[in-house]
């Protein structure tokens, strides 16, 4: 019988190999998000999300708590192993322990959070060294409710793709954030 306690106190992570405590991110960032609202399970993503780093302690508390703000409580997130320093089981944040499957299964790119009753959010995920230009790009395509593009495509599919010139007009910029598209740029996307 293991008697060894595990510690389930918010901001503490627990990491199942070796029943090991490591502590979490104090003050979690805010994540780079965009995460669209509800829409039917038409869509194949519900938006993106850009991390400063692969370090899963630091990272994920803070994008849990921009999920529960939007869609409710997260009891659990889904990844896949690629691209991160570590693969805890167990991640203190939001005051509670919520668990955290890692699959080499799920597609590179992709974390799906599962949010009780109000069901669960697909996000693409951004690795941390991408382009800035290419990363908002990436995650902008990945919100939008008419994007048919799968996660692990997206990122090449926006790379290099050039934002608007700065010597347009004022509001252009917001405009094509929020869904509009300069004349000639459709095809791009």
């Amino acid at each position: 019988m293991n008697t060894k306690a595990v510690d389930f106190r918010p901001g503490v992570m627990s990491c199942n190999a070796g029943r090991e405590t490591v502590p979490a991110s104090p003050a979690p960032s805010a994540p780079r998000l965009r995460l669209e609202a509800p829409l039917s399970r038409g869509t194949l993503l519900d938006g993106g999300w850009w991390p400063r780093s692969a370090d899963p302690a630091a990272e994920l508390p803070g994008l849990i708590a921009a999920i529960e703000d939007r869609r409710g409580r997260v009891t659990r997130l889904m990844l896949g192993p690629a691209g991160w320093d570590s693969q805890p089981r167990r991640l203190g944040a939001a005051g509670r322990v919520i668990k955290v499957g890692w699959f080499p299964g799920q597609p590179t790119g992709l974390l799906t959070a599962f949010c009780g009753s109000s069901g669960r959010v697909d996000l693409l995920v951004v690795p941390p060294g991408t382009a800035e230009a290419d990363a908002w790009a990436a995650m902008d395509r990945a919100a939008q409710a008419a994007n048919h593009i799968h996660a692990p495509d997206i990122p090449a599919a926006v790379a290099g793709h050039p934002g608007p010139a700065a010597d347009t007009e004022p509001g252009l910029a917001v405009w094509e954030s929020e869904g509009g598209q300069l004349a000639g740029r459709a095809e791009a996307w």
